[in-house]
């Protein structure tokens, strides 16, 4: 399946003289980023054929084990493209989308990074995605959630203590919904057609959500994981395919709080209370992660926050 891509005005990115799709040609990236795959899915991506091949593929890569009705869901035009409008100029000439992309990393902390995130036309937030008490230095603003059932689970269990009690709720919010397994299609199901999950350990009532994002394949991160016995615990961080959903999206890109080189002069989280070192485990590459946001920082793809 392929998994990313292009800007939703291409036109109107066209006509922005510092917009990613006019940079990425001249960088090592040229033959990586695809412009002809969409970002969302939604009903018309459900393909008989396409089905048929990807059921061959489980978790995050394919539709093992899911049901055909779940993927026919989708079938409201608004989950085909990421933004409402384009940003105008006060000459109504188009504006380069500038989106900020925000991790959570203990960088941030102490930061004062928050006025220049909230700046950007859409701000992108995800797991423990706290505002409130850290605005100075995150911002408060949240224009897409980027979730999938585990880390949306796990991030309300884990970062309670730290106050992350429900997911961002605005009037601006958006959330985006990453399909890693049969588990995520049935809560997509529930919330799609207002009914209780009905089987499974989120057996309940869910709160509406939409649009909808795929993982992504391994054109950007290919992990020296897949070659090994444990393959199948692999996919990238749900930072990490938000980061290059909005590179394949915005015109300019600026990522905050993810993994630099110097990581361990800081904690894992920048609302951790007391330092936490920084934790590897074979699920996500974060060694292979931090080359690539260097590699787009070089290019001139995005811009990388650091404390220097």
């Amino acid at each position: 399946w392929p998994f990313f891509i292009p800007c939703s005005w291409v036109l109107l990115c066209q006509r922005c003289p510092s917009s990613i799709r006019r940079r990425v040609a001249s960088t090592k990236f040229r033959n990586t980023f695809l412009e002809s795959v969409p970002v969302l899915q939604w009903a018309p991506h459900a393909r008989p054929e396409e089905y048929q091949r990807l059921q061959g593929h489980g978790g995050a890569y394919g539709w093992q084990d899911v049901a055909w009705d779940s993927l026919t869901l989708l079938n409201t035009l608004a989950n085909g493209h990421m933004f409402d409008a384009h940003p105008g100029t006060a000459d109504g000439n188009p504006s380069c989308i500038r989106c900020a992309v925000v991790g959570n990393g203990g960088i941030l902390n102490g930061s004062r990074a928050g006025a220049a995130i909230d700046q950007h036309h859409y701000v992108f937030r995800v797991n423990g995605a706290l505002t409130t008490g850290f605005e100075q230095d995150v911002g408060n603003r949240t224009s897409f959630y980027v979730f999938s059932t585990n880390t949306m689970m796990n991030s309300l269990h884990s970062y309670a203590s730290a106050g992350f009690h429900q997911l961002p709720q605005t009037p601006e919010t958006r959330y985006i919904f990453l399909p890693d397994h049969d588990r995520d299609y049935l809560l997509l199901r529930a919330a799609l057609t207002h009914r209780p999950v009905d089987k499974g350990p989120d057996n309940g009532p869910l709160q509406q959500m939409a649009p909808f994002l795929p993982s992504p394949d391994g054109r950007f991160l290919r992990s020296s994981i897949l070659d090994t016995p444990q393959w199948w615990l692999y996919r990238p961080s749900t930072g990490a395919v938000m980061l290059l959903a909005a590179l394949h999206t915005c015109d300019e890109v600026s990522a905050y709080g993810f993994i630099t080189p110097d990581y361990r002069a800081y904690s894992d989280h920048y609302f951790d209370g007391t330092h936490k070192d920084v934790r590897f485990y074979a699920n996500h590459d974060l060694q292979l992660e931090m080359k690539l946001w260097q590699r787009l920082w070089k290019s001139r793809l995005i811009t990388l926050y650091t404390r220097d």
